[in-house]
């Protein structure tokens, strides 16, 4: 190894990187815990259909309006509530992306979530 170390690590500092992995650790810990507990709606039909999940991708709330239950017609509502909880499913998906695109700075890093 060169003498200074690894180039763009810190310069060459390995407890200056440590400090900032355990920084980064922190940072997406919090992310994750306020992700967790964040609400994604999505509306389909006009409104005939809502669909809410978390940021642990959970479907947690699901509502239907009344005059959109027609028993000749339960593939339509089964399409409408299928839609909206891949909304809702999505938008978490997208917002926890792009937190956590926020905080490599752009880096791909597979497994986070």
């Amino acid at each position: 190894m060169a003498k200074g170390g690894f180039p763009n690590f810190g310069g060459g500092n390995m407890n200056n990187l440590m400090k900032q992995a355990q920084k980064l650790q922190k940072q997406m810990e919090d992310m994750q815990s306020d992700l967790k507990n964040k609400e994604f709606e999505a509306t389909v039909g006009g409104g005939a259909v809502v669909a809410v999940a978390n940021g642990k991708k959970e479907i947690i709330d699901i509502k239907i309006k009344p005059e959109v239950v027609d028993p000749d017609d339960v593939e339509m509502l089964q399409d409408l509530v299928l839609s909206a909880c891949n909304e809702a499913l999505k938008k978490a998906e997208d917002e926890t992306a792009s937190e956590m695109k926020k905080l490599t700075g752009g880096m791909n890093m597979p497994g986070m979530f």
